[in-house]
């Protein structure tokens, strides 16, 4: 499928068929009703992947509570993959337990808008995709920088409470310096709607609303804050 404008968030993610280490995936039918997390990594026996992939692995499980999946992908082959997960099961203990998209054309990585100008090797992208298919969030980073894995957690647990309760969520929620793990109301669009929600929920102004979540949503994102802090 080929792409004539460039990804954006609220985009269906493009339908194609990937070669994996754990054989073909169609994307995104084979993640419907998951959400998808899917990374891109520059190259496989590389020092920053290898650390990026263990880390990804040792919270898989805090992943799969979220209903999420993990998918790799660089411009590496297949046979470079499974050498890769091997020699990192064998040197550092680790066992890779998610597929890892092989891209030695680059075809996947262009669709998707993957590679630096100029460059032949994917960068540091992120794809969360919703169970619907749908894009929900892109994050890009340059080659020198690895990934925080919890913040990407924290990211994917904001857009399922998103969705959840039709709120938005403040900056470092659920740490907010101003309403804490309390969720932002979606401004009023008319008078009537300001004046309903000034009466409804706790307010500074008719625009900036607030209101309470249950603690429980709040408490596991603050979990992947803390295990990060503790790693630090």
């Amino acid at each position: 499928m080929e792409i004539k404008t460039a990804l954006q968030i609220g985009m269906k993610f493009p339908e194609m068929v990937v070669v994996t280490n754990h054989g073909p995936k169609k994307l995104p039918d084979d993640y419907k009703g998951k959400w998808l997390v899917l990374f891109s990594h520059p190259a496989d026996f590389t020092p920053v992947c290898t650390t990026e992939f263990v880390a990804f692995t040792k919270r898989y499980e805090d992943f799969k509570k979220l209903n999420a999946e993990l998918l790799g992908l660089s411009v590496d082959s297949t046979f470079a993959h499974i050498k890769w997960v091997e020699w990192i099961k064998e040197k550092l203990g680790v066992e890779i337990p998610f597929p890892i998209i092989a891209d030695p054309t680059g075809e996947v990585a262009s669709k998707l808008n993957m590679f630096p100008i100029g460059g032949t090797h994917t960068i540091r992208a992120v794809f969360i995709v919703d169970p619907n298919g749908v894009i929900r969030a892109m994050l890009y980073y340059p080659a020198e920088a690895g990934r925080n894995i919890d913040e990407i957690l924290r990211l994917l647990k904001v857009l399922q409470v998103s969705d959840k309760y039709g709120v938005a969520l403040p900056a470092n929620w659920p740490n907010n310096e101003i309403v804490g793990e309390r969720a932002i109301v979606p401004p009023a669009t008319t008078v009537s709607e300001a004046q309903e929600r000034l009466m409804k929920y706790q307010c500074f102004d008719w625009w900036f609303c607030h209101r309470e979540i249950p603690r429980e949503e709040a408490e596991e994102a603050r979990k992947f804050l803390e295990r990060a802090a503790k790693k630090v």
